[in-house]
């Protein structure tokens, strides 16, 4: 049987691993969740439009528009 050592006396190597052991139970992550900032500029989003054919309604109408300029 190990001799008990109060928490605050541990190495910080036994602390590291006694907080893995016990992080390994957790159903979820501890880490801070926070909305997206609705005003940032999302790279995401922006190349969409090449993947979303109902994105992009100005296409026919500037095809229409070059089909006269050579007509």
């Amino acid at each position: 049987m190990e001799k008990f050592i109060p928490y605050e006396k541990l190495s910080k190597k036994k602390k590291r691993e006694r907080n893995a052991e016990r992080r390994g139970t957790w159903s979820i992550s501890p880490v801070t969740r926070r909305p997206g900032n609705p005003k940032a500029y999302k790279r995401k989003k922006a190349q969409d439009w090449e993947t979303d054919p109902g994105s992009v309604p100005f296409l026919s109408a500037s095809a229409a528009a070059a089909a006269q300029m050579e007509a």
